[in-house]
């Protein structure tokens, strides 16, 4: 690993994952610069006077609005996208159009103004259902949903797009859990512990779908660590990035038990068994990196974001869910 610091362009940096992100890239050193629609809410508020920190209120679609955001940048991670298949199945070709046909300029965009490294935050999700017991980068993909299938295609731009000195690292997040300023309450392990929280019940269809989780700490922790691994050790990988495989039901049951037992569980039939499962050895061999933080210490940080009334009205309010959000400022 170096300690190099970077300019560099979080892209969907006022998202969920960005707005934990940014303020450890800051105490890490490197210049920030967010591009984002910012619809969930001016996110940096508490962080805004640091120099070091560059907010563009841009559209990824809009050529001006990259290139303005990315001048004098050498790094970027690109996390923007609509976020899940609920969110994106709302208004498909929007879908489309920010989450594949803004990619390859994107990246045409980086190439030109002089960026070196390119992080592409992908999902697990792109392996779709597998019955392999370890899911490893290697398997072919088999994507299920539009969501899924436009992250695979990215992958392959990515791909087509590297060339020396032009450092390319594409990651496969499992699905990220715990708290972080721009909070997302639609996620599972989220889901359940705002509703063991304030409905005092969880419900839970199925329950033997397995999920891939890792704690945002840890996935924040990976991203400010992937600018710093030498070029030869990411330079064209792929890595998943998860921690627990665990079904919906033991989630359930670590909601409960952090939360308090007399949190209710409700079992109910579903039609939906997809289940997943994905080995992040690779990244634990290759690159060191292996997380750190639970799922129990995810739902801590929920307990204690909701004790200390920093979420406000956590079962209604928009902000919290994409698809409600989407919905309310009918985004096109």
């Amino acid at each position: 690993m170096t300690n190099k610091t970077w300019n560099v362009l979080v892209t969907g940096g006022a998202g969920y994952v960005g707005s934990a992100l940014v303020p450890k890239l800051l105490a890490a050193g490197h210049r920030v610069t967010v591009l984002d629609l910012y619809i969930y809410g001016d996110v940096f508020a508490p962080i805004k006077g640091d120099p070091k920190l560059r907010e563009v209120k841009g559209d990824l679609r809009d050529r001006a609005a990259v290139a303005d955001a990315m001048q004098g940048c050498d790094a970027v991670i690109h996390l923007a996208c609509i976020s899940n298949d609920p969110s994106f199945e709302l208004n498909p070709d929007l879908g489309k159009s920010i989450n594949y046909d803004a990619f390859r300029p994107l990246v045409r965009v980086a190439k030109t103004e002089g960026v070196r490294r390119f992080i592409y935050a992908s999902s697990s999700s792109v392996y779709g259902i597998k019955d392999d017991p370890e899911v490893t980068e290697d398997l072919p993909l088999d994507p299920l949903t539009d969501y899924s299938k436009f992250k695979a295609m990215c992958e392959d731009v990515l791909a087509e797009e590297r060339e020396p000195g032009f450092t390319t690292l594409i990651i496969r997040p499992a699905t990220v859990c715990g708290y972080a300023p721009r909070l997302r309450l639609d996620l599972t392990v989220n889901i359940l512990t705002n509703h063991a929280i304030n409905n005092g019940k969880i419900t839970v269809f199925g329950g033997a779908q397995r999920r891939p989780n890792i704690n945002i700490e840890d996935m924040t922790d990976l991203y400010v660590n992937c600018l710093q691994y030498e070029d030869a050790a990411i330079d064209g990988k792929i890595f998943n990035a998860g921690f627990e495989n665990h079904s919906v039901a033991e989630i359930a049951e670590m909601v409960r038990t952090s939360v308090g037992n007399g949190v209710e569980v409700v079992t109910q039939s579903t039609d939906d068994m997809r289940s997943y499962h994905v080995s992040s050895q690779k990244i634990r061999d290759e690159l060191g990196f292996v997380p750190v933080h639970t799922i129990e210490d995810a739902v801590d940080s929920l307990i204690a974001a909701f004790k200390t009334g920093q979420v406000a009205d956590p079962m209604a309010n928009p902000l919290y869910y994409n698809i409600k959000t989407m919905q309310a400022i009918d985004l096109a």
